[in-house]
């Protein structure tokens, strides 16, 4: 497991940097999912976006990878789906980045799943 190199990182602080990321690369539809109050729950927040081709995810999961490292010096504990560009999904232990293209988005619908969670939407990233 790798370990945090800044402990004074919010788990708050670091969903935002991961939302800076995504708008960097014009990510769709962001969704924060607020999870602390959540019974069970296995971190702290989800940030969803959405992108419109193998390529704009990768680049997605690329600049969030990038804005939490320069900012915080963190490295994800756990990446997966960068083969295949449908889902990939970017764990922090206390956020978790999910990047979909919008089919798999809708098919697993991880708001409505976590439908216990505060959502908040940022606008500017609506389609």
């Amino acid at each position: 497991m790798k370990e945090r190199k800044n402990k004074e990182l919010s788990s708050k602080d670091l969903s935002e940097l991961v939302v800076k990321g995504m708008t960097e690369k014009k990510g769709q539809d962001i969704a924060i999912l607020d999870l602390r109050k959540v019974k069970n729950s296995i971190t702290d927040f989800f940030v969803i976006c959405s992108g419109n081709s193998d390529t704009q995810i990768d680049a997605l999961a690329n600049s969030v990878e990038e804005e939490v490292y320069k900012i915080s010096k963190t490295e994800p504990w756990q990446k997966e789906g960068k083969a295949n560009g449908e889902w990939i999904l970017i764990d922090y232990v206390d956020v978790v980045a999910h990047i979909f293209n919008k089919e798999r988005r809708k098919h697993y619908d991880l708001e409505e799943l976590w439908g216990d969670a505060e959502v908040t939407y940022l606008e500017d990233s609506m389609v």
